[in-house]
């Protein structure tokens, strides 16, 4: 393992720069850096969700880039934040959970976090190891440290507060908290996304009040999602997941808008800096397709997260099903014996409901919901209405199957296809 020391001023630039939105305070943050000191790396995660995507990994390759320098990671699981729940009622995405859904989520959580971060340098340690012991004057003293004003300069709290939307009191003790555990794992830097500049800030300003030395503010960028608008999110359905199957990455990253390309390779990639510029110019002058680029892009991220065998077969599996136009290798299949060997004709009974009891596209519901190709009812005759799934014959002939459309049968040896990635064949046990 390396000892922290002199830092080269190549490997500075791309630690302070590259998938770097700010560093507060930069000048502090390089003097630790060449001081030798061991620091240490805060990055907390509210365990609230089993999963992470792209757009965390961002901050976890900073990490890596950190360990390899001979610093050390301090992994915050918040277990104790995590059984609170969303105080506000706002966010479906932070439910109140028990204590073993917590510890079932962080357990998959790290293992997609080690995939990036190296275990051997990494410390996972608890919030309820010391909020576990909290008491009502142990909260009154953390919370007489601040006012009220200070944290309604947060943007989302001063724009609600001027709309005269409720603040629920338990969501300005959110940055305490999260304040306090830099305190209590006497953290060098902190990292987060730049949303998470104020509390970082409220961490950094705690240690000083309490004599300590301030932690810096490290924050990077925030991903935009596959769709080119949004921040990867995977309540918005725009996400690459660290745990997708190779072909599914592999074609999620080729969804990727043309305006990101570049960021996604900054920020998910170590391919150097010049020769970034100079794809950015190519693409900028149209002297290089595209297509190229983010093939290049997928084959890289789906090589770091599984292999080189695994990205090239996505790859291939892309250029033949999506480029060329083909069928997959091998696909997933659905015995429709149950309806009859005609999807359109017969159907158990428990498929007949409402006005469209009988007919064909009450039955192509219910067979993309059974052939897991929609998640419900609604969702399937949504992709219906949108034109989102085809019938592919055994002659090679495909259709478009869409809502009160005639359809003549679907019958075994039928390939059902939803977008570009998904497959069932249909078969008779």
């Amino acid at each position: 393992m390396p000892s922290p020391g002199q830092v080269s001023p190549e490997v500075l630039e791309i630690i302070t720069t590259r998938a770097v939105s700010e560093i507060i305070s930069r000048e502090e943050f390089v003097r630790l850096l060449q001081s030798g000191k061991k620091l240490r790396l805060k990055m907390g995660f509210d365990p609230s969700r089993p999963d992470i995507h792209l757009g965390h990994v961002v901050g976890l390759r900073k990490l890596r880039q950190l360990q390899e320098l001979g610093h050390q990671v301090i992994l915050i699981v918040g277990d104790w934040t995590a059984q609170i729940g969303d105080p506000s009622g706002q966010s479906a995405t932070r439910p109140i959970l028990t204590h073993a859904q917590v510890m079932e989520n962080a357990e998959s959580y790290l293992r997609q976090f080690f995939k990036v971060v190296d275990q051997t340098r990494a410390q996972v340690v608890y919030q309820s190891e010391w909020f576990g012991k909290f008491n009502l004057a142990n909260v009154l003293e953390l919370t007489g440290r601040f006012t009220v004003n200070q944290f309604l300069q947060r943007a989302d709290f001063a724009k609600r507060f001027a709309d005269q939307r409720p603040i629920a009191i338990t969501e300005l003790l959110y940055p305490l908290l999260q304040a306090y555990d830099s305190l209590e794992i006497e953290a060098d830097v902190e990292f987060g996304g730049t949303d998470q500049k104020f509390n970082l800030l409220v961490g950094r300003e705690l240690q000083e009040k309490m004599g300590k030395s301030p932690q810096q503010c490290f924050m990077m960028p925030i991903l935009v999602g596959t769709d080119g608008v949004q921040k990867m999110s995977k309540s918005l359905g725009n996400y690459v997941a660290v745990d997708e199957a190779p072909v599914d990455m592999y074609g999620k990253l080729m969804s990727v808008s043309d305006e990101q390309i570049i960021a996604y390779f900054e920020y998910l990639t170590d391919v150097p800096a010049a020769e970034l510029a100079a794809l950015a110019k190519d693409l900028a002058g149209n002297a290089v397709n595209p297509m190229e680029s983010k093939k290049r892009l997928a084959w890289d991220i789906t090589n770091q997260f599984h292999d080189r065998e695994a990205a090239d077969a996505a790859q291939a599996h892309f250029e033949r099903v999506v480029q060329d136009g083909g069928l997959p290798s091998e696909m997933r299949e659905m015995d429709i014996t149950a309806y009859g060997g005609q999807v359109t004709l017969f159907g158990p009974p428990e498929a007949m409901d409402g006005e469209l009891s009988g007919s064909p596209t009450n039955m192509l519901i219910h067979l993309l919901v059974a052939a897991d190709l929609a998640k419900s009812n609604s969702e399937a005759k949504r992709l219906l209405e949108q034109g989102a799934i085809e019938q592919i014959k055994q002659n090679g002939n495909s259709v478009k199957l869409t809502v009160g459309s005639p359809v003549s049968s679907l019958e075994a040896g039928d390939v059902i296809r939803r977008g570009k990635r998904q497959f069932v064949r249909l078969k008779l046990s």
